[in-house]
């Protein structure tokens, strides 16, 4: 039926610690190698921007927005794309439409969904969200609420993925900058 993948984007963090650079997997592996005395001047730099960066920590914020140690955490994406049904009648496929952005609203609200939006010249991939979940299955249950999905409109493929936290204030700074409603 719909194809759903657990493909994880792997995010790495790199450690630096004299003239090695260690890079740590999330599962724990490390691989190393050896730095030029031009990276090493950067080290220095990139030391100086984290000492800056430890300064503007705010626990009480990364608290609320589930963040990790590294100003991160889990959510799903969605791609959208287009489905085996096309609904010929405007009237019928307005009327599905219609439900998809109210869905929508409806999960921003709930705060499940945390970015959305259509692909430009995308082909078949129509659009994406990123859910605030971190399992399939609870992104598969929420994106079939979706009325497009639900009438074959659209199909979808889920993929875990490891973000920046601060994507959960998009919604609110968006409710600021937009003047007119999609609908």
């Amino acid at each position: 039926m719909f194809r759903t993948f657990s493909l994880t984007l792997v995010v790495t963090s790199f450690v630096f610690c004299g003239s090695y650079v260690h890079k740590q997997q999330p599962d724990g592996t490390t691989s190393s190698t050896k730095n030029s005395a031009a990276t090493e001047t950067k080290q220095d730099e990139s030391l100086a921007e984290k000492a800056s960066t430890i300064d503007k920590y705010n626990a009480e914020l990364a608290k609320e927005l589930g963040a990790d140690e590294y100003g991160m955490k889990g959510y799903v994406f969605v791609l959208l794309k287009t489905g085996k049904v096309t609904i010929d009648d405007k009237e019928e496929s307005g009327k599905v439409f219609a439900g998809h952005f109210a869905n929508m609203s409806r999960l921003a609200k709930e705060g499940k969904l945390v970015l959305a939006g259509p692909f430009v010249e995308g082909g078949s991939k129509r659009g994406l969200f990123v859910l605030n979940v971190t399992t399939i299955e609870d992104a598969e249950e929420l994106v079939k609420t979706d009325p497009a999905v639900a009438a074959g409109v659209l199909d979808y493929e889920l993929t875990k993925l490891y973000c920046s936290a601060a994507l959960m204030k998009i919604s609110e700074i968006h409710e600021t900058i937009q003047k007119s409603k999609i609908e």
